[in-house]
């Protein structure tokens, strides 16, 4: 990564206060003479650089890190996420995709497994196409922390030089390996679709939407290692078991300053839902700011379970109360992909598409018949959901109990 800075040359400033106009963000003042640059507010931006084109007073220097040496980092890595001793379906999505990109590299397949008690599970990563499971087995990671968690997983990378590390864009992984990339200097790509290797260079092509799904950008990082990237949940297949097959399980000690943690776990509170998660989902039903209120919630649930959906929501029924942060779909809440995805009284502003569009079927239920979810809409019915939703929950369990 490079070092980015501005100087003030005294041999050259006059003191002018070309720079001071120039300077948006109000970061310059004249002392006895020569302009001196606050770094807290400035930004980089250059205006003052373009204003002292006379005198070239300011210049910003771009100093570049020493270069890493690549040919060192060898291997695929993935996180395997667990909870309460049992491994996440994410985690096995990792490991079909990374056996593909392993091989197609000549490396090892690893997996990362942190908890307490869990030595076990890895044979189950083995059996899904692991050939070594890094196991770090300690009290203190019996429940996920950020802090050590994070601590850990970058003490094994600076100890064992990983290529690639792949985690699932899950509330844990994003929460995690944000944490790890900037300690061990590398590029992170978030919320990844797709994943290949280039054929001339061996680079991660690291493939995802951008602008609300509009585009897909293609990002690689050819200059620092690990290669890194969050993996959409329910995009890629997951690996199949293979009893027979055998690797290494690499137990892995950590000193106890890695594990210290300024937060302290006090207690868990489960939610109180009795329909699908939505990250799991097959099928979602989602609510928005047409239902009007929350009580109305009970319609999408009514249908949810009858069809042994997930239940989703917009940010405007987060904001407003109605249902918990876990239960949002866009680009600050979950991102999903299940097979079909029904929108209820939801506009379809371009932060909920961006964590539902890539869902097989959309179905867009609307008064509307202008409302922007109806473009992304693979089927669409414009009418009072009110009247709409309590018919189709009256026909699927009809046609589900036949």
């Amino acid at each position: 990564m490079e070092d980015t800075s501005i100087v003030v040359l005294k041999e050259k400033c006059v003191g002018c206060t070309l720079c001071i106009k120039a300077c948006p963000f109000g970061a310059i003042v004249i002392v006895e003479k020569l302009a001196v640059i606050d770094l807290g507010k400035c930004n980089l931006c250059g205006a003052c650089v373009d204003a002292c084109k006379k005198f070239k007073a300011i210049i910003i220097r771009k100093n570049e890190a020493p270069k890493v040496d690549l040919s060192v980092y060898k291997d695929v890595w993935i996180f395997a996420e667990q909870k309460g001793g049992n491994i996440q379906s994410i985690t096995y999505e990792l490991l079909g995709e990374g056996r593909k990109l392993a091989d197609q590299l000549g490396m090892k397949l690893s997996a990362v497994l942190l908890g307490h008690q869990i030595g076990e599970k890895s044979a189950e990563l083995i059996q899904r196409g692991a050939d070594r499971v890094y196991v770090v087995d300690r009290p203190e990671l019996a429940y996920f922390q950020d802090e050590p968690c994070a601590a850990v997983l970058v003490d094994l990378i600076r100890r064992h030089k990983p290529a690639i590390m792949l985690c699932g864009a899950t509330t844990i992984g994003r929460s995690l390996v944000s944490r790890v990339a900037v300690p061990v200097k590398a590029g992170l790509t978030a919320d990844c679709t797709g994943l290949a290797i280039d054929p001339h260079t061996g680079n991660l092509l690291q493939t995802r939407p951008a602008f609300g799904g509009n585009i897909m950008a293609t990002i690689i990082t050819p200059n620092h290692r690990p290669q890194m990237a969050t993996v959409r949940h329910k995009v890629m297949k997951e690996a199949l078991v293979d009893p027979k097959r055998t690797g290494e399980t690499l137990i892995q000690e950590v000193a106890a300053a890695v594990l210290q943690s300024r937060a302290r776990r006090l207690k868990f509170v489960p939610e109180t839902e009795t329909t699908t998660n939505i990250a799991e989902a097959n099928i979602i039903v989602s609510g928005g700011r047409g239902l009007q209120a929350p009580e109305n919630f009970s319609l999408v649930r009514d249908l949810a379970e009858v069809l042994g959906a997930g239940v989703g929501s917009s940010r405007a029924s987060v904001d407003a109360g109605w249902i918990p942060y876990s239960h949002q779909v866009g680009q600050t809440g979950k991102t999903v992909c299940p097979k079909i995805y029904i929108a209820c009284g939801i506009s379809g502003q371009i932060q909920h598409l961006a964590g539902m569009s890539s869902s097989d079927i959309i179905v867009a239920i609307n008064k509307d018949p202008d409302a922007p979810i109806f473009k992304m809409a693979t089927y669409g019915l414009v009418g009072d959901l009110f009247k709409i939703l309590p018919l189709l929950t009256r026909d699927f369990k009809k046609a589900l109990k036949k």
